[in-house]
């Protein structure tokens, strides 16, 4: 019986003060990870755009360079079109001098349609976040990847641009500016 009592009388738990310092403790671990989640979605979130900017910028460039681009003296078509004045392309009379005698001036549609094959768009369709430009350059008059302006031969070549800009989230909300993703293919003629 002596010792039941020596027992109870011996009894070990923890004070409230230990209590309250493991409470501390794990309320200080909870806060700190409440402060990372949002950072790492954040990155996560930037990450995603910047993918989704690049394969919208991608998918047009392989439109471009689909589109038909042909040169015939007598009929030309050109669905790539040519950029002026830093607005979207569009078909462009042909001036050929690479041939003996030069064939001259020839208006060149798509097919009939003298609009942008590539208008700008504000939203994308699907990503309304998105914005893509298309400029087209004619390498003949301007430099193209290193290559000097006139030193490509009857403007068989252009540099085809793409930007996107879209507006990224912040780890407190939205970002107050854009981002851009850009970029460039030579294209010839087919």
């Amino acid at each position: 019986m002596g010792e039941v009592r020596t027992m109870l009388g011996n009894e070990r738990g923890l004070t409230l003060a230990e209590i309250l310092v493991a409470v501390a403790i794990i309320g200080l671990g909870l806060v700190g990870l409440a402060v990372v989640i949002p950072v790492s979605s954040y990155g996560v979130q930037e990450g995603n755009q910047l993918s989704t900017a690049t394969f919208l910028a991608e998918q047009m460039i392989e439109r471009a360079r689909a589109a038909a681009w042909t040169y015939d003296p007598t009929t030309p078509v050109d669905c790539l079109g040519i950029s002026t004045a830093n607005a979207a392309p569009v078909p462009t009379s042909v001036v050929d001098t690479s041939v003996n005698p030069p064939a001259g001036t020839v208006a060149a549609t798509c097919n009939g349609a003298a609009a942008s094959q590539f208008p700008d768009e504000a939203n994308v369709t699907g990503y309304t976040q998105y914005s893509r430009q298309v400029r087209v350059t004619d390498c003949f008059t301007a430099s193209c990847a290193g290559v000097a302006a006139g030193t490509v031969p009857s403007r068989m070549m252009r540099r085809v641009g793409v930007t996107v800009t879209y507006r990224p989230i912040s780890a407190s909300g939205g970002s107050p500016t854009t981002k851009t993703v850009y970029l460039e293919w030579l294209v010839t003629q087919k």
